[in-house]
């Protein structure tokens, strides 16, 4: 393991700890707007569990951050501002129109392919990180990856179920694929040290990482009789280089209510 002596090092590791903290925190707080909205209180029950395991993985990657010496955890999650994120911007696409609280018309399709296409990237990053001269991050990246074998099988289930029953919901999700794609390259990307990354054996290359991403998806898709293009782009911005939408701070604003009125609470 590389001893975190260096401050390119430490730059870059911290680089990539924001990323990963940043994904997970802002994707627990979509999926926590669907509470009482999923499909069916089953889901309801899941998709919630799921959510508070994500934001549990933010926290551990804010952690590690808080050792590091970049401030306090629940300050470093809830204190700074959209465009101090590094958080891909699909995470923080909404659901849909409307807010949680009313009227909200959200897209249970497009829910689905994001948290499909997002588990299995965490996962192949999972799996690199496991591998990391980062030790800390290696030990956090074992831990991580046991839970998240279950998203990945959950919403699996859920995007061959929507595909296999044609019709509206089959061609739903035939768009949200679209969608998603249009924004993943952003997913996909280490940013602006992402050289610098996998020289110093924090994490495996982009274009590795890539490749495996379509090697666990391909199949996915050829069982299902629909193409695969894999083409992904930055249609609303690029989230590693502290560009977002408008969205972001909205749902920050929302997120951090708590924290902003009472500092002390528990998140």
């Amino acid at each position: 393991m590389t001893e975190l002596g260096t401050p390119s090092f430490k730059k870059t590791v911290v680089e990539l700890l924001y990323q990963l903290a940043d994904d997970d925190f802002i994707l627990a707080c979509r999926g926590s707007e669907w509470l009482g909205l999923a499909p069916h209180i089953e889901e309801d029950v899941a998709f919630s569990s799921i959510s508070q395991d994500t934001m549990g993985h933010a926290a551990m990657f804010y952690g590690l951050l808080e050792q590091l010496g970049e401030g306090n955890m629940d300050e470093l999650s809830h204190a700074r501002e959209g465009s101090q994120r590094k958080n891909a911007v699909l995470c923080e696409i909404p659901n849909g129109t409307g807010h949680y609280l009313k009227e909200p018309r959200y897209d249970w399709a497009f829910t689905v392919v994001r948290q499909f296409y997002y588990s299995i990237a965490k996962k192949i990053k999972l799996e690199s990180l496991k591998q990391s001269a980062y030790e800390p991050l290696a030990h956090a990246a074992v831990k991580i990856n046991m839970e998240l074998h279950y998203h990945i099988l959950h919403w699996t289930v859920w995007f061959k179920q929507l595909i296999l029953s044609g019709g509206e919901a089959k061609q739903r999700m035939l768009e949200a694929i679209i969608r998603v794609e249009q924004e993943f390259g952003d997913v996909c990307s280490l940013g602006p040290l992402s050289a610098e990354m996998a020289n110093l054996k924090l994490i495996d290359k982009e274009d590795v990482l890539l490749e495996r991403f379509h090697n666990s998806v391909k199949p996915v898709f050829h069982t299902l009789s629909i193409p695969y293009k894999g083409s992904f782009g930055y249609r609303s911005g690029r989230g590693r280089f502290g560009e977002h939408t408008q969205e972001l701070q909205h749902a920050l604003t929302t997120l951090t209510e708590v924290y902003r009125t009472d500092p002390a609470a528990a998140w």
